[in-house]
């Protein structure tokens, strides 16, 4: 079948009748940052005492996460392109850890009566943590209520749209967001043409990490794949030669786990040894400036900067920018064609291909705690 015309994709959402926007979620005052954080680390045995401390991160920020404000303006966004294309499409949201949870997202479908929904996460990258948990958290919720079967949900059908980080749509926020900030830095006094260039991404264990690559590249390889293009659009927009690396923040692991590295803090402090004065960071895996950005980069990382004698800008994330939301708005379409059995050459940028829609069933498992027996939506073994 040839390739679809992009104005013909542009035009139909069918079969989906309803857009789920899905993500982790976040405390919203005070008395819900242990409860929250209880949902985060179910099953592991943290003592509420440990969940206190962690929670100091939140605690300073008034007890309230920015992710779901964040989310909610998502929604908005994604709402006003949608109907700016004259799409019958609503959008309803649920979050894996905190209200409204993934079972209350599965209410507002079933209340609307919705069938058949396409699945955005707010998480760009193919890994455990940012895809394949999604999908065995819904695949939980919808066995709970008893509509999960053999061959996927039994009441609403759900469908996701692919992993995103390598569209056209996520690289050029991302290059927008860097050269705002080296105007930011150059403001500041800094030295545009000798600053460093910082991407940042969060951590995660070396055998998650290994496990994202079944198939296709790695958790780590997708980042570096993508930042070596934002450093590129972003240095010919400049002028000049951008030199950058790539370095992890929100490390949670106990220390004898091997985690992705090097830390944020660690990577700036050997900067200032090699005598680097000026830094633009990057938060390149985190579609918003929820709690890791605003706490371990607007915090630890800019407070890191500065004991060294650092200029130091953040680079914004890319939110609600228009050019992003429009990429998702083309992904949530190119899936309905896919859906439809028709051919639709798939956008993207750098030298990897597309990821797929409808997962292998070994994509991104958690090697270090097989087997878990826990099935996941949208993968091979759970479509239809």
């Amino acid at each position: 079948m040839p390739t679809m015309p992009t104005e013909t994709a542009a035009l139909d959402a069918r079969p989906y009748d309803a857009l789920m926007l899905y993500s982790f979620g976040g405390p919203d005052k005070p008395e819900d940052v242990v409860p929250f954080l209880r949902n985060v680390t179910a099953g592991k045995g943290i003592p509420d005492s440990r969940l206190e401390a962690v929670g100091e991160h939140y605690y300073g920020f008034g007890g309230k996460s920015p992710i779901n404000e964040q989310n909610l303006a998502l929604k908005a966004a994604l709402e006003k392109e949608i109907a700016e294309r004259g799409l019958d499409l609503p959008v309803v949201w649920g979050n894996r850890n905190w209200a409204p949870y993934t079972t209350d997202a599965v209410d507002e479908l079933e209340a609307m009566g919705a069938t058949r929904a396409v699945t955005l996460v707010t998480s760009a990258y193919s890994s455990y943590s940012g895809c394949r948990q999604y999908r065995e958290d819904l695949a939980t919720v919808l066995d709970q209520r008893g509509q999960l079967g053999p061959e996927g949900s039994t009441g609403v059908r759900f469908d996701k749209i692919r992993s995103y980080f390598n569209t056209p749509g996520y690289v050029q926020g991302n290059a927008d967001a860097v050269v705002e900030a080296y105007a930011t830095l150059a403001a500041q006094g800094g030295d545009p043409a000798a600053a460093r260039l910082l991407f940042v991404t969060h951590s995660i264990p070396a055998t998650m990490d290994a496990a994202s690559g079944v198939g296709h590249a790695t958790y780590r390889e997708q980042h570096l794949d993508i930042a070596a293009l934002v450093a590129a659009q972003a240095g010919e927009r400049l002028g000049h030669a951008v030199e950058w690396e790539l370095a992890y923040c929100s490390r949670s692991g106990p220390p004898h786990q091997p985690w992705l590295e090097p830390d944020v803090n660690d990577r700036l402090g050997e900067f200032a040894q090699a005598g680097v004065r000026d830094v633009v960071i990057s938060p390149i895996g985190f579609v918003s400036d929820h709690m890791e950005v605003a706490y371990d980069l607007d915090t630890e990382a800019l407070a890191t900067a500065r004991e060294h004698g650092m200029v130091a800008v953040r680079a914004g994330t890319v939110g609600t920018r228009e050019v992003f939301v429009r990429q998702l708005v083309d992904l949530v379409l190119e899936r309905a064609a896919l859906a439809r059995g028709e051919d639709v050459e798939q956008a993207v940028v750098g030298s990897l291909p597309a990821f797929p829609s409808v997962t292998p069933n070994d994509c991104c498992l958690r090697v270090h705690e097989q087997p878990s027996g826990i099935p996941a939506l949208c993968s091979e073994d759970m479509h239809r």
